[in-house]
C-alpha cells in the first residue's frame, strides 16, 4: 500500500511538474449583424493558445476552435505554430504553419498563387550599439537594434524592406519603405483621446477609459488596380501574382465596448459602409 501511495505521489509530482510549463489562453464570441438592408447574420469564433515552455525553448501553438464548413469533422485546426529557442548568443525561431496566403476573392488585390510560409530564422546578437543580425532559410539578411531612442530594421533581400520607430513629443512614429514604397503610422493621445493617422488616411480616435470607451475610425478609399500575372512558384518580377483591386468608397465606423461584471465584453459597431448595426458578446481568459 505504501508503494502504491509513493508511486501516485511521484506521478503526481512529475504530471504537476509538466503541467508548470504549459501556459492556456483563449478567447470566444458570438456575433449578430443586421447587415443593413440584407438577411442578418450570426457568426461565432472561439480561439485558443498553449504556450509551452522548457528552459529556454518555447513553443506556441494557436487553435481555431469552432469548427465549420471547411471542418466537416469539427475538430482543431491550427492556427498558427511557432517554436523558438535560445542558445548563447544565437536565437531559432521557425513558423511551422503554412497559412493560406492565396486570397479568396478575386476582386480584392489579393495574392492568386499559394506560397510556402513556413520559415526558421537564426538571430546573433553581436555587440555593436545592441545590433542583432538574422537570417531566414529565404535567404533574407535582417538587421535590427535601436539607436539613440530610435528601432530600426532593415531586411536586405529579393524586395529590400526598412523599418524605423521612435516616441517623439509624444508621439509614437513608424516608417516603412519597402521596395521604394514609403508608409507610415503616427499615434498619439490629445486630451485622452487616442489618435492613429496612418499614410493610407485611415484616421481612429478612441475616446473613454478601459473596460469602458468609443472608437471612431474613418476607413479610406480603395482605388482600383490591375492584376498582376504572377507564377505557382513565386519567381519572376510579379512573384505569386495579384487579382485586381475593384475601388471601393470611404467609410467610417463607430464602435462602443463596454466591460460586464460577468466577465464579458458587450459591444456595437455601426457602419455607415452597409448601414449596418452589429451586436458581439466576447470573453477572454
Amino acid at each position: 500500500m505504501k508503494k502504491l501511495i509513493a508511486l501516485f505521489a511521484a506521478s503526481t509530482v512529475a504530471s504537476t511538474a509538466a503541467v508548470a510549463g504549459i501556459a492556456l489562453s483563449g478567447s470566444a464570441s458570438v456575433s449578430y449583424d443586421d447587415n443593413g438592408s440584407s438577411p442578418s447574420s450570426t457568426t461565432y469564433d472561439a480561439d485558443i493558445t498553449i504556450v509551452g515552455t522548457s528552459g529556454g525553448t518555447t513553443l506556441t501553438a494557436s487553435y481555431d476552435m469552432e469548427g465549420g464548413a471547411a471542418q466537416t469533422t469539427h475538430k482543431m485546426a491550427p492556427t498558427a505554430v511557432d517554436l523558438t529557442t535560445t542558445i548563447g548568443p544565437v536565437t531559432i525561431a521557425a513558423d511551422m504553419f503554412d497559412e493560406i496566403s492565396k486570397a479568396t476573392t478575386t476582386s480584392s488585390g489579393g495574392q492568386s498563387f499559394e506560397s510556402t510560409n513556413t520559415s526558421v530564422t537564426v538571430s546573433l546578437d553581436v555587440p555593436i550599439g545592441d545590433m542583432t543580425i538574422a537570417l531566414d532559410n529565404s535567404g533574407d539578411v535582417i538587421l535590427s537594434g535601436t539607436f539613440s531612442g530610435v528601432t530600426v530594421t532593415h531586411t536586405v533581400g529579393d524586395t529590400t524592406k526598412t523599418t524605423a520607430s521612435a516616441a517623439i513629443a509624444g508621439i509614437d512614429m513608424s516608417v516603412t519603405n519597402k521596395a521604394g514604397a514609403t508608409t507610415w503610422t503616427l499615434d498619439t493621445t490629445v486630451s485622452g483621446v487616442d489618435l492613429t493617422l496612418t499614410s493610407a488616411q485611415k484616421i481612429t480616435a478612441a475616446f473613454g477609459l478601459s473596460g469602458n470607451t468609443m472608437t471612431v475610425t474613418r476607413v479610406p478609399s480603395v482605388a482600383s488596380a490591375a492584376a498582376s500575372v504572377g507564377t505557382a512558384a513565386g519567381t519572376g518580377t510579379n512573384g505569386y501574382g495579384t487579382y485586381k483591386q475593384v475601388s471601393a468608397v470611404s467609410y467610417s465606423t463607430v464602435a462602443l465596448s463596454r466591460d460586464l461584471t460577468s466577465g464579458a465584453t458587450l459591444s456595437a459597431t455601426y457602419s455607415t459602409k452597409d448601414d449596418s448595426l452589429t451586436l458581439k458578446a466576447a470573453v477572454t481568459f
